[in-house]
């Protein structure tokens, strides 16, 4: 075992199979199951890394390819990593660039090499291949690092699955064999699309390569919530039980709650803050569009069962003023709030996780939340 990097088991649910842990890491121990925000360019948009801290913050993610663009990987690296670049001391993690093979899709071209991009700022051509991907998130220098794959996506024949399924596999091997850095824990990527057969076999062929962490990719990207949860499902399955296991791209209450009922403990999504900064917000009563006129002379708290800065310190009426005004500062404060908010609801299921009461608790948020829950 790599003392740098390991999952350590705390305690699973008895009823439910749900895992609490400690993740440790070589910028420090997180607790999981755990939401991690997303920093796209080495940012938290609108937010300082001490305001993300203060939500309660593990793991931060950044964006390889993105990072790759501009400033590049070098002027990361000389600037000492990540961590000192955007002055964040915990634990971070970067993707490889394989959701891009997926959001890019007129841009790019596959190859059993790699994936050509057309590069979206000035045109011209990038080449990415799964030993580039590892040079360049060794030179970013993060905690974790995933393996460069094709975000599969939805609907795709079988034939299209397969073959990239398989295509994946070998790029997951050849990323292996290119990294060097043992300070950073690689994870392999299990894909297969909505086809059973498929996660199976990813899952298994990867779990034989021992990589420190799985991530479970190609979900909630437009297919049915029950697609997603059950491809979640037939990977999980075929992963080692003593490894962290990452579901990447979401971050709504239900399929954060889901993920965890299955086995899941690490989270990614854009939403929370992407959702904060047109003015809609996650709170225990439901979902708020703080643009609302009901909220002009509002002069509550804007949850009343949140202790984050924004509701400890700001009203209703001053957010939708700050939003109305077109004011940063308002989505500086939404954004604390919802990243809190998550943050807080996975709080909430470690708790009960520990209590062998996952099952209820769930049950309670999706009672309280109603329709609302995935905003």
């Amino acid at each position: 075992m790599d003392k740098r990097f390991y999952l350590e088991i705390k305690h699973i649910d008895k009823n439910s199979g749900a895992r609490y842990g400690i993740l440790h890491t070589p910028h420090g121990d997180v607790e999981v199951p755990m939401f991690m925000p997303v920093g796209t360019n080495a940012t938290l948009k609108c937010l300082s890394p001490e305001m993300v801290k203060e939500c309660g913050s593990g793991v931060i993610l950044a964006n390889t390819y993105h990072l790759h663009l501009r400033p590049g990987e070098e002027i990361v690296k000389k600037a000492g990593g990540l961590h000192k670049f955007m002055n964040y001391d915990g634990p971070m993690l970067t993707d490889s660039g394989g959701f891009q093979v997926f959001s890019l899709a007129q841009k790019r071209k596959i190859t059993e090499e790699g994936v050509k991009f057309s590069n979206y700022l000035d045109g011209s051509t990038d080449f990415f291949s799964p030993e580039s991907a590892i040079k360049i998130e060794e030179a970013l220098g993060a905690d974790i690092i995933m393996s460069f794959d094709e975000c599969i996506p939805y609907p795709v024949t079988y034939d299209y699955a397969k073959k990239s399924t398989e295509r994946t596999i070998r790029w997951a091997k050849r990323g292996q064999l290119a990294h060097t850095r043992e300070d950073q824990a690689l994870f392999g990527i299990v894909q297969g699309g909505a086809f059973r057969d498929l996660r199976e076999m990813c899952a298994k062929e990867l779990a034989a390569m021992d990589f420190p962490g799985y991530s479970i990719g190609g979900t909630s990207i437009g297919e049915p919530k029950e697609v997603c949860f059950q491809m979640v499902a037939d990977a999980v399955r075929y992963l080692p039980q003593d490894k962290p296991r990452y579901l990447m791209g979401v971050g709504s209450i239900d399929y954060l709650l889901e993920g965890v009922s299955l086995g899941v403990d690490m989270f990614d999504c854009v939403l929370p803050t992407r959702i904060a900064r047109h003015g809609t917000l996650m709170t225990s009563q439901g979902r708020i569009n703080i643009q609302g006129a009901q909220y002009k002379e509002d002069f509550t708290p804007l949850d009343p069962e949140c202790d984050c800065y924004t509701c400890k310190h700001y009203t209703k009426a001053y957010l939708r003023h700050l939003y109305v005004a077109h004011e940063d500062f308002g989505k500086t404060l939404n954004s604390i709030h919802n990243i809190r908010f998550l943050i807080k609801i996975m709080e909430g299921a470690r708790k009960a996780i520990q209590e062998d009461r996952f099952n209820e608790y769930k049950a309670e948020v999706y009672a309280k939340f109603g329709d609302k829950r995935g905003f």
